[in-house]
């Protein structure tokens, strides 16, 4: 089976469940999705895979819709910070929600008063009990639970309670609102859950009007049923809250849409819970929730990924019914894939080692054509600088090479990308012994990787030409866990232990050619033999660049993996 079909088929059940509800009628033939997240954090590419999903369900149904909706209803964790990033990532993915971004604050007031509904219907009770006795009264997956003690108030004296909670009169943990449900249900979900908790602390958009704010499986559902959603998509994390989404809307008589659930995202070397990303910034480990070794968008962009590998992976790695783990691979070879195809081709030298080429002309200088992308001529050529004195990288020389070393060495004759033929006739070095400069003598019929006599040559390598070159940053970046499944590591290991110390190398005497000194942020290339890298969007600046590796030109630890 070709990937694409099988993608297809783990797309089916979704689509089947939607394509029969057009065919009956159930929602008027509509499509309607949303992508719901909490702005607690900054999304990641699982949050990718969701996006993907809702918007893209939606856009494949005539007329479907699909909003943006933030499920605010924890003031204690969320920010204004992380609303604007998720807009951010989701429009660089490339959605729009049009005028369809909605908040469930924008419902508390509804909310409230289907509370209320919930209550004197005598599906809603206030329940003074703490959270450590709440626990304890639930029960386990093979007993019941207990009722609490206040289940049983009447509709009066709950009101009354339910008032005073929402007026801030009573602390924080003095008492909750629960729904009365079943404390021995198989489901312990539906065992009497929380709908209301006491949290006297203001919201990033309703201030300190509200003490009380409602839990997520309560508001979560009522504001899909406000804005009139066809198909609730969640992860399948969600599956055993299903029956309770059913129960409330079902117990208040409000339209009901349908849930639906879909494996969540897990990649090898990855970890992808928003709780360790937030500890992996907070404890310092890294940069920053943008670090381009965080799976988080914003890092995965600044990283050098475009919106379209992005959409490429989560297409080819389809939908599934069960949990997985997908490669990291995938998602890499996802950028290659497109970089491959877009990305000119430079040089850049990381570790420089001087080569005097000594029978060049002193003073001379030769513009050479350059191509740009063999993948694309369309993309034309470029002209790079050619002197007597060039750099090249240090381990493209060997004193006394292996027999399968066709790189340069003493009385070999190589050729530099895009110049000429060059043959080495001398070696100097310093006290220590240590190779500082290379002598070299040039073919001047060579230009361009010919020589009227027709010979050959078995190693070519890269340059930048001495007076020309910009002195550049290169960050060199890898997967952040050593272990292909850190959720799963050592018992005890803590997450700093976890982590790949080879994660970020930092190169700050990489030279490039000229013209990369000024390249705008964001801007792709692929380094000859390193691989593809992006200018920094954060800490490059004119004449002092950085460079971000976005990957390595082939998977380096498949080799790895196998031994």
């Amino acid at each position: 089976m070709s990937e694409s079909n099988a993608d297809s088929e783990r797309l089916d059940f979704i689509r089947e469940i939607i394509a029969a509800d057009n065919e009956s009628g159930k929602y008027g033939k509509r499509v309607h999705t949303r992508f719901p997240p909490e702005p607690n954090g900054y999304l990641h590419i699982g949050h990718a895979k969701s996006i993907c999903l809702n918007f893209g369900v939606a856009a494949e149904n005539a007329g479907g819709k699909c909003n943006l909706r933030f499920d605010d209803t924890n003031p204690l964790t969320e920010d204004v910070e992380y609303v604007d990033s998720i807009q951010e990532d989701v429009r660089w993915l490339g959605f729009d929600w049009e005028d369809r971004c909605f908040y469930a604050s924008d419902y508390f007031d509804r909310m409230y008063e289907y509370a209320v509904q919930l209550v004197k219907s005598g599906k809603a009770y206030v329940c003074d009990l703490n959270e450590d006795e709440i626990r304890k009264y639930r029960g386990t997956v093979t007993e019941p639970g207990k009722e609490s003690p206040f289940r049983n108030r009447s509709v009066e004296e709950n009101l009354a309670l339910l008032e005073k909670m929402r007026a801030g009169e009573l602390a924080d943990g003095a008492c909750v609102l629960r729904a009365r449900i079943d404390m021995a249900a198989p489901n312990m979900k539906m065992r009497d859950p929380l709908i209301y908790r006491i949290r006297n602390a203001a919201h990033h958009r309703t201030g300190d009007r509200w003490k009380i704010y409602p839990m997520y499986d309560f508001a979560h559902c009522v504001s899909d049923s406000i804005e009139g959603i066809t198909h609730s998509i969640c992860t399948l994390e969600f599956e055993n809250n299903r029956e309770l989404y059913d129960w409330f809307l079902d117990a208040l008589g409000v339209y009901h849409p349908q849930q639906i659930e879909f494996a969540r995202l897990n990649m090898t070397h990855t970890l992808l819970s928003k709780r360790k990303l937030l500890q992996l910034v907070e404890e310092g480990h890294v940069s920053g929730w943008n670090d381009p070794r965080m799976p988080t968008i914003s890092g995965i962009r600044r990283r050098g990924y475009t919106p379209e590998s992005i959409r490429k992976f989560c297409e080819r790695i389809g939908l599934a019914k069960r949990n997985s783990t997908v490669d990291v691979t995938l998602l890499e070879n996802s950028i290659r894939d497109e970089l491959n195809a877009t990305a000119p081709r430079v040089m850049a030298v990381l570790a420089p080692l001087r080569v005097v080429i000594e029978n060049y002309p002193e003073g001379q200088v030769e513009f050479l054509d350059a191509v740009n992308n063999p993948e694309d001529p369309s993309m034309g050529t470029r002209q790079v600088p050619f002197s007597r004195v060039v750099y090249i990288e240090r381990d493209d020389f060997l004193e006394d090479p292996p027999k399968k070393f066709f790189r340069l060495a003493p009385g070999r004759e190589v050729r530099l990308k895009h110049a000429y033929y060059i043959t080495c006739t001398g070696v100097v070095k310093d006290d220590g012994g240590n190779i500082t400069e290379l002598r070299c003598k040039y073919d001047p019929e060579s230009r361009g990787g010919g020589t009227p006599d027709g010979r050959k040559v078995k190693g070519t390598i890269h340059w930048v030409s001495e007076p020309h070159a910009a002195r550049a940053e290169a960050r060199l970046y890898d997967h952040l866990f050593a272990d292909a499944n850190p959720a799963e590591a050592k018992e005890g290991a803590t997450l700093g232990e976890l982590l790949n110390p080879k994660s970020l190398e930092v190169i700050n005497s990489a030279l490039v050619e000229p013209t990369l000194a000024e390249a705008a942020p964001g801007s792709r290339f692929q380094f000859m033999r390193h691989g593809y890298f992006c200018v920094d969007s954060v800490d490059s600046r004119p004449g002092r660049p950085v460079f971000n590796r976005t990957v390595s030109l082939k998977d380096t630890w498949a080799k790895e993996a196998k031994t």
